[in-house]
């Protein structure tokens, strides 16, 4: 069994194992770091942005490439669509994977990039949650970047990085990178989907049985089991021991693997996440009060729904209850609908709450009472007409480089009494509002990720316990903002890989599942060989397909001969093989003795030296060695010589 890496990010995990000639991609995040490099791309022209100068190389400067990249604040940067990173495809031609995996909806991004124009045959599958909600997000992430569309592409900038500033220089196979699909690829991807819910066993083609247990990561979200009569594999990515609204993680499936494959720990490991959410309605309130707007970049699903009910509590608790909110998104109306009928998928606090019955999400109250309100853009219908300051307002991309965000930034961005809030860990903060300074409006980041840290992870092995831990290289080294902070060498087996790498994982079949037809089955006819053992013969064919191995009988062939002819047809192959038998037990030496007499074979000096029984045959210059477990016969006469003994010693075994 062999392990691919092909992401280079350890948010958005990307692998490939192969066994038994069989190909499963684990997760197909899509890098979107990249996006950074790029200007942003506002819903209307932007004078700030325009009027940046355009960057000249001090060397090598080739003027074909003006105008391509732009300078803002000592930073450069690319005028073009915004481009991603892709899984590595050198390293896996996507057309031979036969299944894909998705642990959950934020790493399922780049699926369209590896199923649609590539050759791809397979099938994916992941949870309604993880398919629906992901859908949720490609739609908005390509209705974002075509709303705003440039009128050409940049390329030359990327045959020039020796020349070009940081971070640019240090940009990872630029030439790779890739713009959006389009909504017609998203849709023809996600229809490859085939929809699991937890604890569903799926045989894949017969060489393993996958299973989805809950990660308690968000909602869907799950970690694989791939398991075989004598093997165990657990992928873990995105997981969470915290009690949030997804179901919770469930560790008992886990426990005792051959193999535990660990990846997407959480991007901030010195934070709490509570304490980062108590910060964020502190300084959100603090806006309010200070007659501030509060911008707060989002994904349209995930911990935006925890934002909404835990600001809303705190707006109320400090008077501020008539302070409206905004939730902006293309999908804002399908992913608020959505989360309200999840129920199997929720926490059984949140369960409780449909049953009695009640909405499990606040937000339907908040929606129902005009506290919360969503527009899929800021141009919208009715937007403007329901639009007043101070206000709350939740919208995408937490990138800042496409989306509603970017026009708040324009609008709010010379006022110091607003503020934007960051806290998706995905991007620094710093980066993403680069190409805006100067920026008079106040930033803070409140990183609010869920997702297992280092001691939390570190506990997790060691209740799991696993036969050998396969984990990334970077979370066995000390944190850059912790050093005390990486995964312990446990008292077991650990390997480590990084981007580009093939790693072989230390699992070799020893054994397999074999099936017998119930033809071949009532033929069976066990023999009691003493110690409680009973063993009987089996006669038939063995056909490996699909990666099952199925026993059948025997087809007799019949040779064509003339009709009326008196020969008789050949034996059939079960007739042939029926006549050979299998020795078993120890060897009777007096009857031993007794057929050698027989065959003329006299003058026999017997000697006994502890548990070795010597027979020495003189006239034969013979030797035959009894032992515990094993009978040597050390004979320099003839070839018939040595055929009799070994049949007479055979005649003196048990056989079935």
């Amino acid at each position: 069994m062999r392990l691919y890496c092909l992401s280079n990010d350890l948010a958005k995990p990307c692998y490939v194992i192969t066994f038994k000639g069989l190909r499963i991609m684990l997760d197909c995040g899509l890098t979107e770091q990249t996006v950074l490099n790029f200007l942003p791309l506002p819903f209307v022209q932007s004078m700030k942005l325009s009027n940046l100068s355009n960057f000249i190389p001090s060397r090598e400067h080739d003027p074909q490439m003006d105008g391509e990249l732009k300078e803002c604040c000592g930073r450069v940067f690319v005028d073009s669509s915004p481009e991603f990173t892709l899984p590595m495809d050198k390293m896996m031609d996507f057309s031979e994977i036969d299944v894909i995996l998705i642990s959950n909806y934020l790493n399922m991004l780049a699926l369209p990039f590896i199923t649609e124009n590539t050759g791809f045959k397979g099938k994916v599958y992941a949870t309604e949650p993880t398919l629906q909600i992901g859908r949720f997000f490609l739609e908005e992430l390509v209705e974002y970047i075509e709303v705003a569309p440039k009128a050409s592409t940049a390329q030359l900038w990327k045959d020039m990085l020796h020349i070009l500033p940081s971070p640019l220089s240090e940009a990872f196979r630029p030439k790779k990178w890739r713009t959006i699909f389009s909504l017609k690829e998203v849709h023809n991807s996600l229809a490859r989907v085939t929809i699991m819910g937890y604890d569903e066993k799926l045989d894949i083609l017969g060489a393993f049985i996958a299973t989805p247990v809950s990660s308690g990561y968000c909602l869907g979200s799950s970690n694989w089991v791939l398991s075989t009569a004598h093997e165990k594999i657990c992928y873990v990515s995105g997981s969470s021991t915290l009690t949030t609204h997804p179901r919770p993680i469930n560790q008992s499936a886990l426990k005792h693997a051959d193999v535990l494959i660990m990846t997407g720990l959480t991007q901030a490991p010195t934070v709490n996440p509570d304490t980062k959410l108590g910060e964020l309605c502190m300084n959100v309130a603090l806006t309010i009060r200070n007659n501030g707007s509060a911008l707060i970049p989002c994904y349209p699903s995930g911990v935006v729904y925890d934002l909404f009910e835990c600001l809303t509590q705190n707006l109320e608790n400090a008077g501020l209850n008539n302070v409206p909110m905004f939730f902006i998104s293309p999908v804002a109306d399908s992913s608020l609908a959505y989360s309200n009928i999840l129920a199997e998928w929720l926490s059984s606090a949140k369960q409780n709450k449909v049953y009695l019955p009640d909405d499990p999400f606040p937000h339907a109250f908040y929606l129902r009472n005009s506290k919360l309100k969503h527009y899929k853009h800021v141009f919208s219908d009715g937007f403007s007409k329901d639009f007043r300051q101070p206000c709350v307002v939740f919208c995408g991309h937490p990138s800042l480089r496409f989306g509603d965000a970017v026009h708040f930034i324009e609008m709010w961005g010379n006022n110091p009494n607003n503020s934007i809030i960051f806290t998706e860990p995905d991007f620094p903060y710093l980066q993403v509002l680069a190409p805006f300074q100067p920026l008079a409006m106040k930033a803070f980041y409140c990183p609010i990720d869920t997702s297992l840290n280092y001691q939390q992870a570190n506990k997790l092995i060691k209740e799991l316990k696993p036969s050998v831990l396969v984990i990334p290289e970077a979370y066995t080294k000390p944190h850059p903002s912790a050093p005390n902070l990486f995964i312990e060498q446990p008292d077991k087996k650990i390997i480590t890989f990084k981007c580009g790498d093939i790693i072989r994982l230390p699992l070799k079949r020893k054994l397999d599942r074999v099936y017998l037809t119930s033809e071949m089955a009532q033929k069976i006819v066990p023999r009691d060989v003493g110690n409680g053992v009973t063993i009987s013969t089996i006669t038939g064919i063995l056909q490996v397909k699909d990666k099952v191995h199925n026993i059948k009988p025997c087809a007799d062939t019949v040779s064509d001969m003339p009709s009326g002819s008196k020969k008789q047809p050949p034996p059939s192959r079960e007739d042939v093989l029926k006549n050979v038998k299998y020795e078993y037990g120890s060897p009777d030496v007096d009857s031993l003795v007794k057929r050698l007499s027989q065959d003329g074979i006299t003058n026999i000096k017997m000697e006994r030296q502890g548990n070795v029984l010597t027979l020495h045959l003189v006239n034969e210059d013979t030797i035959i060695k009894f032992e515990d477990n094993e009978t040597h016969i050390v004979c320099g006469g003839k070839q018939s010589l040595r055929l009799k003994l070994r049949d007479s010693l055979l005649k003196c075994l048990q056989s079935f």
